[in-house]
């Protein structure tokens, strides 16, 4: 395989510094050390996974790195791979018990952006919500140790309303290299089109659209609300804190009038500090 389509080198370091500049990083923060570590390291597969084929590389090149990672990915799990990342990651499975069907779904998701940038209705973006985003919560539970089965559907629940809100913030990059994320049903139901989209048109049509959108995804973080079990809120506290960063971020949307085509809307870090620290307060004193 040539150089030019190597894994970037990168990946054989520790897990990267980048989380401390998401609010992924706010929901780390008040965990064990053990956890933390742990949970840094399937972030940062999940982020070294997303980046292989979000550049600006040909279909061939990222197919064949992704097919790359893939093969590095099972000689991780069944001996050793030549990515210390990788390692880790088995390690940290086999501690906590993740399930590696989830790195692989994970892998199957990204691998959809690769061959597929419409989607016609909305279940087959749920699929794709899944595979990218429900994973990652299904791979972080058997670190966080919820005693209730049912905790299951509060991280697919939450991952989709996660996912669906990266969509409705990201409408106008994603446009940029081509990608519709919002159904193409959805267009049609509010009379936008495509080129409209790909020109950055904001327009009533395209309002009423988002805001269908927005509905939608707080309608998935009322399911995951609904679908956490008591007695798992404290030990889920992390994922809750994500929770609140993340819809924040779409009632900022919405505050902003869904014109998402000027600039990216994004919480400061400072307000995703004091979500985290306003959300902990409220778990030690209160106990939800």
């Amino acid at each position: 395989m040539g150089s030019d389509l190597a894994i970037p080198s990168t990946i054989e370091l520790n897990p990267p510094k980048a989380e401390s500049k998401s609010s992924f990083y706010f929901s780390f923060s008040f965990l064990p050390k053990v956890k933390r570590d742990a949970l840094k390291t399937v972030y940062s597969f999940c982020r070294i996974t997303d980046d292989l084929v979000d550049n600006e590389k040909d279909i061939n090149s990222k197919t064949e790195v992704l097919q790359k990672w893939k093969n590095e990915l099972e000689s991780a799990l069944t001996g050793e791979s030549n990515y210390q990342i990788l390692n880790q990651l088995n390690a940290v499975a086999v501690k906590f018990h993740i399930p590696v069907v989830h790195f692989h779904e994970l892998l199957k998701g990204v691998e959809m952006d690769l061959v597929k940038n419409r989607y016609e209705t909305f279940e087959e973006l749920k699929e794709y919500c899944y595979l990218v985003a429900s994973t990652v919560g299904l791979m972080s539970l058997g670190i966080f140790g919820p005693r209730n089965e049912k905790t299951k559907e509060y991280a697919i629940n939450l991952g989709i309303a996660l996912q669906l809100t990266n969509i409705i913030r990201d409408v106008g990059i994603d446009a940029k290299y081509g990608r519709i994320y919002l159904p193409q049903e959805d267009l049609r139901k509010f009379s936008y089109s495509e080129d409209e989209l790909l020109s950055y048109r904001y327009t009533d049509s395209f309002r009423k659209l988002m805001e269908f959108q927005t509905r939608r995804a707080e309608d998935f973080f009322q399911k995951a609300q609904e679908s956490l079990p008591t007695e798992d809120k404290r030990i889920m506290f992390a994922a809750k804190i994500m929770e609140r960063i993340y819809y924040h971020t779409l009632q900022h949307i919405r505050e902003a009038d869904y014109n998402v085509f000027d600039k990216k809307v994004t919480i400061p870090r400072s307000i995703q500090f004091l979500i985290a620290v306003k959300y902990w307060i409220k778990l030690r004193v209160f106990g939800i």
